[in-house]
């Protein structure tokens, strides 16, 4: 089943700290609701609060419910498993839980997945038919587009790059938020702060996080080759104080031409997430 453009949607994006409802026709928001996601060992508190802030934003006028989770699922039975920022989420049946209570079809993809895609039919992605929506923020997620369209994958985990081995941990641990909090005992938010005044160590932090998303951005050369990495997520709003160390380490790649003709853009919709939720429920 799917719902025609017009019909009144929501689309949800479930991060690893904040939970955001959006109410979408004709590809536009009209209402957002935001809440913080619980930092508990029950599982049913987070489910408790996204219910809640999903009815902030729907009445009976929605059609369907798209919804973009931190994890890899099975996207037919929307089943979502181990979400790493939401550590009581093992095995959640969400589509069944959600159709059951608001009474409309429900789909679920990854959120880097629907990053992408809002990107792709709302953002700076509409000029490119091959891209990568990396989204930075609480963790490292990695939404491809070939051809125009979502890449296939049976558990939405096609783009999991942040989950590779990475000096002594992984990748995430080096290009997500932790990445500041394990080596200079700040948030992002704190040292964006403290770069703009001039500090030399939130500097520092700033051009050593460029240093390792580069390589990231390495890794994914040598297995995508898109036109274009679009970045979103919060730590994408410091790329002033990143990008030069960035781009240092990708003339390090060994294909130049790959590097000469990629180009590396900041999201230029902050809600992207929430709109390719929302168009899962026309294009799934």
């Amino acid at each position: 089943m799917e719902l025609e453009n017009s019909k009144p949607i929501l689309g949800v994006d479930l991060g690893g700290t904040n939970i955001r409802s959006g109410r979408v026709v004709d590809g536009r928001i009209e209402q957002i609701r935001l809440s913080k996601v619980p930092k508990t060992s029950r599982e049913q508190d987070v489910i408790d609060k996204l219910i809640k802030t999903i009815e902030d934003t729907f009445d009976q006028h929605i059609r369907g419910i798209g919804v973009g989770v931190p994890s890899l699922l099975n996207k037919k039975e929307g089943i979502v498993y181990d979400v790493q920022n939401i550590p009581s989420w093992k095995e959640v049946h969400l589509k069944q839980i959600l159709e059951a209570h608001f009474r409309v079809p429900v789909w679920i993809d990854n959120d880097a997945n629907c990053f992408a895609l809002g990107e792709r039919k709302f953002g700076a992605g509409r000029d490119f038919d091959d891209f990568v929506g990396l989204s930075i923020g609480t963790g490292l997620g990695c939404g491809i587009i070939k051809n125009g369209k979502l890449l296939p994958d049976a558990n939405g985990c096609s783009g999991e790059f942040g989950s590779l081995f990475y000096l002594d941990s992984i990748v995430e641990d080096y290009c997500g938020s932790r990445f500041f909090i394990n080596h200079y005992q700040a948030t992002g938010a704190n040292l964006f702060l403290r770069a703009q005044q001039g500090d030399q160590q939130a500097l520092e932090a700033f051009r050593a996080y460029g240093h390792h998303l580069g390589k990231a951005i390495q890794m994914i050369l040598f297995s995508v080759d898109p036109e274009a990495i679009i970045l979103g997520g919060s730590i994408a709003g410091s790329w002033e104080f990143f990008s030069d160390a960035l781009y240092q380490t990708l003339r390090e790649f060994p294909y130049k031409n790959m590097i000469d003709t990629l180009k590396i853009i900041k999201a230029t919709n902050t809600d992207a997430g929430i709109l390719g939720a929302a168009a899962l429920c026309f294009d799934p």
